[in-house]
């Protein structure tokens, strides 16, 4: 499922995190060295999150039956009626001709379960963006991330705001930390634990229901030009 699996040793693990966050830092854009960095450092993460879904009714679904966030699986998104959940994930990925195949696979990992609890948390990242309304530029990357470590504390998640937040230009930097970090760090906190959220299951909810109901703060929209 995650594709072919590395069990490294301590020290190897400990070098292929410190290459992939050196990487990482040199180019925030590089998926697979951030994708990398999440695995070898975010293990103790992952098993809080795992206890967490396992301790969620609609968690213990998604470890039952692992839906993968694949095109051959959530093409039904394509057919929702407009302001559905569903429609807006497939507005946001048809809009920027994203394919849901693009995730690199877990390799990192060494157990199926926690290994498909990382494959989860990268294959829902589109979700969050729809879900918060946040652009795929680098600052909303980089307010995403900062989402990302308050819901399930990867080092890998802050790495990737200092990395992102060191590109930016002052203009951006001004309103990343004006508006963006203030409003990410209070949503990520407020909203469920959306690592225990079956998405699929909502397509055909209405947007702005589901974000009442899983406590989503979608983010301001700031008076600005191109960031």
């Amino acid at each position: 499922m995650q594709g072919a699996r590395v069990n490294l040793k301590g020290w190897q693990q400990a070098a292929v995190a410190f290459g992939s966050a050196f990487g990482a830092l040199l180019d925030p854009r590089r998926a697979d060295l951030i994708a990398t960095l999440g695995e070898t450092t975010g293990k103790p993460a992952f098993h809080r999150v795992l206890q967490r879904m396992r301790n969620s009714a609609e968690g213990r679904d998604v470890l039952l039956e692992r839906p993968r966030v694949i095109s051959t699986q959530v093409s039904h998104a394509w057919d929702m009626p407009q302001n559905t959940f569903g429609a807006a994930y497939a507005q946001f990925m048809g809009s920027r001709n994203f394919s849901p195949d693009d995730r690199p696979p877990v390799r990192f990992i060494d157990t199926d379960e926690l290994a498909y609890v990382a494959t989860r948390a990268r294959e829902v990242h589109d979700f969050w963006h729809v879900l918060f309304g946040l652009p795929t530029n680098l600052i909303g990357e980089t307010a995403l991330k900062v989402i990302e470590f308050e819901q399930m504390f990867l080092p890998m998640c802050m790495l990737s705001v200092v990395g992102g937040s060191a590109r930016f230009n002052e203009k951006q930097r001004t309103l990343f930390f004006q508006h963006y970090f203030p409003w990410a760090s209070k949503a990520g906190l407020k909203c469920t634990d959306l690592m225990s959220v079956y998405y699929e299951k909502h397509f055909h909810e209405d947007l702005e229901e589901v974000r009442r109901n899983w406590g989503i703060i979608p983010c301001p929209n700031p008076k600005r030009s191109s960031v």
